[in-house]
């Protein structure tokens, strides 16, 4: 059976009258037969049981992951307060797991990943849901054991201030999770990813970093260095709306040869920034700063190595996971990155995605799957030649 995928998005006052919706027209335009899995990416403004509530009465037994955003992506663009579901169906077995303990540790959830992989020996690639302000992605993805499995996915996101965001798996819902799907069969995965910040000069010695707070850059603490490089007072970045724009400039950190880039979530009170993974004390950093010209290059190169990774298999979907603080970098050209997929996709390839704090990306050379902040990840389904 040949693969296909089909796209459902709606609008509506409560969110178990737009997910309905959004199945509604996923089925309709799917056609007959039963789909092997849905992908559900729902605004943060709805209440996450009433949306999974709302999309399962039509899918019956479909298996079914997804995750909060501030905004949803399909083909046409950016779309806020919406629910956008993506269904495929075809010669492939899917299966939806949700697991609870992501935030308490990132370890023990990978073990736990693990050994669900090994349940079925042909499973092929699987696809990351987590939680994007509790728990640690990085601890989880280097606890992965390499090997043939190919995991990608994101960090679900959602209000900045309160930290509401949440995740899905059939019909359990919630925070501080990870929905995983394996996927298995004639359908092959090819990820691709970029990001559009360069380093600007100014370098940084990390003096103080605990758990997922980095208190001071260089002894001082992180918002009067802001506040000397970018103006405004470091009362000012402590406080709405400089407080979340701080994510326009993430770090640029050493790990290796590699400048890895790690982003604030927000500034604290105290000046710290709330990062969502560790950096360690001692490190160089650099000051990043991004472009619409970079970010659009970006988007572009990322779809064009996920056709490149997805070998002779013919792509039928894609789904595009964007770090937020894309969709603050673009707000004069809201979905500017997914005319630059389509671009290199075609745009008979069904597009689905959202916003997020953080992307899963393969490892290289076949390692531990990476984590990433600030990239466009785009995740290409294809179909294998038979």
């Amino acid at each position: 059976m040949t693969l296909q995928a089909a796209i459902g998005i709606a609008q509506a006052l409560d969110g178990r009258e737009a997910g309905l919706q959004a199945a509604h027209q996923a089925l309709n335009r799917l056609g007959a037969g039963t789909p092997g899995l849905g992908i559900l990416i729902a605004s943060h403004q709805f209440q996450a049981r009433e949306v999974a509530t709302g999309v399962e009465s039509l899918l019956n037994d479909a298996p079914l992951i997804g995750f909060s955003a501030p905004a949803v992506l399909t083909n046409s663009g950016l779309h806020t307060n919406s629910v956008v579901l993506a269904l495929l169906k075809g010669d492939f077995q899917a299966e939806a797991h949700w697991l609870s303990g992501y935030a308490q540790s990132g370890r023990e959830t990978a073990e736990r990943l693990m050994q669900l992989a090994s349940a079925h020996k042909d499973n092929e690639a699987a696809l990351l849901f987590a939680d994007g302000f509790n728990g640690d992605a990085e601890q989880l993805c280097s606890a992965i054991q390499p090997g043939s499995l190919s995991f990608a996915g994101g960090l679900s996101s959602g209000d900045l201030h309160t930290g509401s965001t949440y995740q899905m798996a059939g019909n359990q819902t919630g925070t501080g999770s990870l929905a995983a799907a394996f996927l298995r069969g004639s359908l092959r995965i090819g990820v691709g990813y970029g990001h559009g910040w360069d380093p600007v000069g100014s370098q940084f010695r990390v003096t103080r970093s605990r758990g997922f707070w980095l208190r001071t850059l260089d002894g001082r603490p992180a918002s009067e260095t802001y506040a000397e490089l970018l103006g405004y007072s470091a009362r000012d970045w402590a406080f709405p709306p400089l407080n979340y724009l701080a994510r326009l400039y993430p770090l640029g950190v050493e790990q290796g040869d590699e400048l890895v880039v790690r982003a604030p979530i927000r500034v604290e009170a105290d000046g710290s920034f709330r990062m969502n993974t560790n950096v360690r004390d001692g490190i160089d950093a650099y000051l990043l700063v991004g472009s619409y010209a970079a970010c659009e290059k970006a988007a572009s190169q990322a779809a064009q190595q996920a056709l490149i990774a997805l070998g002779n298999a013919k792509p039928f979907f894609a789904l595009v996971l964007v770090d937020i603080a894309w969709q603050m970098l673009l707000k004069a050209k809201p979905g500017a990155e997914i005319a630059a997929v389509q671009d290199i996709l075609g745009s008979f390839v069904p597009i689905a995605g959202g916003y997020t704090l953080g992307q899963i990306v393969p490892g290289k050379e076949g390692g531990s799957p990476r984590f990433l902040n600030q990239h466009i990840a785009v995740i290409v389904f294809g179909e294998t030649s038979t």
